[in-house]
């Protein structure tokens, strides 16, 4: 049911092996260019909530703390139960059929997140979002591995990060204006339900993932390749719990510790990393109106601007960078990236000290780039090592890492605001004791996965892999 595989060759260590059939050049990109799309609706959410903050925490009374929850915690409740066997349908249906219901269930629960009239149903539509976006990442980056040799697949996650560049650009640019827009529409009603000005624009922005999900059903499925011969296997006969178990991710788990070296501080960079990023993303909007006195109109011009400018040259440099050290290291992707991990932690701690507004635009603007320059080798990195029967749930135990930690980072933020700084007007103190907390930890783990990944893929390449 998950389609045709083809059989890797055991003797190509020596005889560079039979060619792998692989998908035309243009249902390749077709299939690219529909993941973009999906990735472009999921960060533009994301971008367009976070604009929201402020109307969100004045609406409904909200501390900081809470209005951390709900951006970050709320949205990764289900993720560990839902997104890992999520992502284990991607090892065994046809991946195109798992993103496209992710990407229509997504769709729905955004606009239904419009409707919501208490904290705790706001908390609901976040928690189910998550969850039916959770098999977005592992099913696209699993049928972009198989779509894609790997001289190109590096290529095909750099251009997949158009995806998030389009989101964080007119998220802010867009946004923005709609949230300045509404800001003065008076409440409406349909039937019991109140319906405040901001909540018309979740309503529908949910609509175009409906029409990306049925893009996702003409895309052509490429052949798998089929498990390795010393791959973990569910025994045969084995009973419904052990089944389970698979199907919750224990094979993955298995094949992630059974290399603890190449894959823990990997795990553990993206971790402390995605705190912070996501902490400061999010608490962005609400520290430029708090400490500059900026709206959000002026803030999504000024994100608008500096994050294009960023994300392209952080595109290039990624690309650039893997590329010239391709040529003299096997551990280029991992190594890229902890360069990049350092050039973060800079400019993020100086961007939170700048004095003037546009002082610490231009700086989260290199912040981000060197973000996205580093998660292009970040992903093709995870992609080379994992077990390929089972590179679904290695990938979603990966990005579990990311999105938990990450949708930790806008709590974290809150709580350390509270409890430790308490005036709301000092925001970028918090800020500041995260950032230079996190990132340079996160860099430092990044710097101890080269070896160990250089030595794995040396291996795979001995056994024609």
């Amino acid at each position: 049911m998950a389609g045709p595989t083809v059989v890797a060759d055991p003797a190509a260590a020596e005889s560079r092996g039979a060619e792998r059939e692989w998908p035309s050049t243009g249902a390749a990109y077709w299939a690219l260019t529909v993941i973009v799309l999906a990735t472009f609706l999921t960060f533009f959410d994301a971008v367009t909530f976070g604009m929201l903050a402020e109307r969100i925490k004045h609406d409904f009374g909200l501390t900081d703390s809470q209005l951390g929850f709900l951006a970050g915690p709320a949205s990764i409740i289900c993720y560990l139960f839902v997104g890992i066997p999520l992502a284990r349908l991607a090892d065994i249906y046809p991946r195109k059929y798992v993103l496209a219901g992710g990407a229509a269930v997504v769709g729905v629960i955004i606009s239904l997140g419009g409707f919501a009239q208490t904290f705790v149903q706001f908390v609901g539509s976040r928690v189910f979002l998550a969850a039916g976006g959770s098999a977005h990442a592992p099913s696209s980056y699993s049928l972009l591995a198989d779509a894609f040799p790997p001289k190109k697949l590096t290529r095909a996650f750099a251009l997949l990060q158009f995806g998030f560049i389009g989101g964080t650009t007119l998220g802010p640019l867009i946004g923005g204006a709609l949230v300045v827009m509404t800001a003065n529409w008076e409440p409406a009603q349909l039937g019991p339900l109140t319906i405040r000005g901001w909540q018309w624009i979740l309503m529908f922005m949910g609509l175009p993932g409906l029409l990306v999900g049925l893009l996702f059903l003409t895309v052509q499925e490429p052949v798998r390749l089929a498990p390795a011969a010393d791959a973990p296997k569910v025994p045969q006969g084995a009973g419904l719990g052990r089944k389970i178990l698979t199907f919750m991710g224990l094979d993955a788990l298995r094949a992630i510790n059974a290399k603890p070296r190449v894959y823990y501080p990997l795990f553990g960079a993206l971790a402390l990393s995605a705190v912070e990023v996501f902490g400061l993303q999010f608490w962005r909007v609400p520290f430029m109106i708090r400490t500059f006195g900026w709206n959000e109109q002026q803030i999504g011009a000024a994100l608008g601007i500096t994050v294009l400018a960023g994300s392209l040259s952080g595109l290039l440099l990624g690309s650039v960078l893997v590329e010239w050290l391709a040529k003299r290291h096997k551990d280029a992707n991992v190594r890229a990236a902890a360069i990049c991990f350092a050039g973060t932690t800079v400019s993020s701690i100086a961007a939170i000290l700048m004095p003037t507004a546009w002082g610490s635009m231009i700086l989260f603007g290199f912040s981000g780039m060197f973000g996205l320059a580093g998660a292009v080798p970040q992903n093709a990195a995870v992609q080379r090592v994992a077990p390929n029967d089972m590179r679904g749930q290695v990938t979603a135990f990966y990005l579990f890492m990311f999105t938990f930690f990450g949708a930790m980072g806008s709590f974290v933020v809150g709580r350390v605001q509270d409890v430790i700084i308490g005036d709301p007007t000092q925001l970028w103190k918090a800020l500041l004791i995260t950032a230079c907390t996190l990132l340079p930890l996160a860099t430092f783990l990044m710097i101890r996965a080269i070896k160990p990944y250089r030595e794995e893929v040396e291996r795979l390449e001995a056994a024609g892999l």
